[in-house]
């Protein structure tokens, strides 16, 4: 934030996204019930996500305003917590999928939702409104807000979808094993125009779904055990360990053991693969 004639103000007025960030000098920021004190604003009201730890002590305070002009604080906190880690008994392998996000093992698929691609026409309605307004007039703000309001909209069922599946393979699983894979590369555009997927990759929230695992694991003393990106694990079979080179070709989606004549879902094969992998780097 700027300081302006003793008042604060977020620096851009343009991209409606600002933030500042305010340390908690001698009590200068404080909650009571409802209500955040704020230096130099004084007390706010506030809706509460949940109540800090007990005698936790507050660090900084984050104010941001998001596009759609919503305001929101992010407080650090300081306590002493002791987690120990425990020996993971339970595994699970989770296989990255373009469009559902991810296949595992021992569970069902995601089956993300695509919020993005459900949303498509509509945003792409409210942006070609939006190029046809008159720069600095009063209704190309109010479109910049229903623009603004739509991406909120998506970001957020993103982030409760993957929130809500984060929190129950942690609560059932003591290790996750997953590839240690470069979205942003898969995102490219390959020459001659192949294998673009930037806009699935940018939809499912892989990234942002993996780094949720690992906190959330890490809070009861789990693991996320990321595999390398080159573990052949579409290429082994899961029953007797052959590896079948042909099953480099994506189209490849089913194949049949030439060793031990097990049948196999390509992405549900991966999974266990990863998963036994898990295990034997956690042994």
């Amino acid at each position: 934030m700027a300081e302006r004639s003793g008042q604060s103000c977020f620096k851009s007025k343009k991209t409606g996204h600002g933030s500042y960030s305010t340390n908690n000098q001698k009590g200068s920021v404080r909650l009571e019930g409802n209500k955040v004190k704020l230096p130099k604003v004084g007390w706010v009201k506030l809706c509460l996500h949940r109540p800090l730890m007990e005698n936790s002590t507050i660090k900084t305070v984050t104010i941001s305003r998001t596009p759609s002009g919503k305001f929101y604080i992010s407080i650090l906190v300081e306590y002493e917590n002791q987690i120990l880690p425990i020996m993971p008994k339970k595994f699970l392998g989770l296989d990255f999928a373009m469009h559902g996000l991810y296949v595992a093992s021992d569970e069902d698929d995601a089956n993300y939702p695509n919020f993005l691609r459900k949303t498509e026409k509509r945003l792409a309605q409210a942006q070609r409104k939006l190029s046809k307004r008159q720069k600095g007039s009063h209704n190309r703000k109010k479109q910049r807000l229903r623009v603004a309001v739509l991406h909120e909209k998506i970001a957020n069922q993103r982030r409760d979808f993957l929130h809500k599946k984060a929190r129950y393979l942690v609560d059932h699983y003591d290790a996750i094993g997953i590839e240690d894979i470069s979205v942003k590369a898969m995102a490219k555009r390959k020459k001659g125009g192949k294998f673009s997927f930037g806009k699935s990759v940018a939809d499912n929230g892989w990234n942002m779904f993996t780094n949720m695992l690992e906190y959330k694991l890490a809070w009861q003393g789990k693991q996320l055990i990321k595999i390398d990106k080159w573990y052949p694990s579409s290429q082994l079979c899961h029953v007797c360990g052959y590896q079948n080179n042909e099953t480099k070709d994506l189209s490849i989606r089913e194949w049949d053991c030439p060793k031990c004549g097990s049948h196999h879902d390509r992405d549900k094969n991966a999974a266990i693969n990863i998963r036994e992998e898990a295990r034997r780097i956690s042994a």
